[in-house]
């Protein structure tokens, strides 16, 4: 791949085509914490510093990621939470409040912490080999139903609009961790959209 700036791409036309906030749907694992099974890993490292309720650990999240992270959903974190205690990976108390109704606290447990442990270990998900665009793009003239070409300027268009989007969002970042989590999913899509231009010198 080429090693051009990722906001080299930004005066090309194109629409831009996600709403901001949820500009690195797909392109940032962490964002996928709507779904239980994503949420458990970063709920568990946040419970290994401290025992947290629910909503400690919403607003914990909040103020790690900021504007590059969507707001969690609170039900989404309390069923994760019951799964995880059903799973004995940690557990969880009322605690008793004088002003205020009763809240459940949870702990992380010894296997929690083993998980954790795994989980940090392990390398994540390298690169897509199953890529669902290049699947279309590949079998495209035996389907009859599009051109190469239209495919691909259609993706670029479609890269170009997140790019612009996460520019706007690192505009806003003034912390660390969000803005390195903003650059890197830049830098993904200008390899996208190097990895485009390559496809369109080798195919079409």
């Amino acid at each position: 791949m080429h090693s051009r700036s990722p906001c080299a791409t930004m005066s090309t036309g194109g629409k831009a085509g996600l709403p901001v906030k949820g500009l690195l749907a797909g392109r940032i694992p962490a964002q996928r914490l709507e779904r239980a099974g994503a949420m458990r890993m970063p709920l568990l490292a946040l419970l290994a510093k401290e025992p947290a309720h629910g909503y400690e650990l919403k607003t914990q999240l909040e103020q790690i990621f900021g504007e590059a992270y969507p707001s969690p959903n609170i039900g989404q974190i309390y069923v994760t939470l019951q799964r995880l205690e059903r799973d004995g990976l940690v557990r969880s108390q009322d605690v008793v409040q004088t002003t205020r109704p009763n809240k459940r606290v949870y702990e992380l447990t010894e296997a929690g912490q083993e998980a954790l442990v795994a989980w940090m270990d392990q390398p994540s998900e390298g690169p897509r080999v199953r890529d669902d665009f290049f699947m279309k793009l590949a079998l495209s003239q035996q389907a009859g139903t599009a051109d190469r070409l239209g495919l691909i300027n259609r993706q670029r268009r479609h890269y170009l609009g997140q790019m612009r989007g996460l520019s706007m969002l690192a505009t806003a970042a003034d912390r660390r961790i969000p803005r390195l989590l903003i650059e890197g999913a830049m830098l993904h899509l200008q390899a996208d959209l190097d990895w485009l231009q390559r496809c369109q010198e080798e195919l079409v």
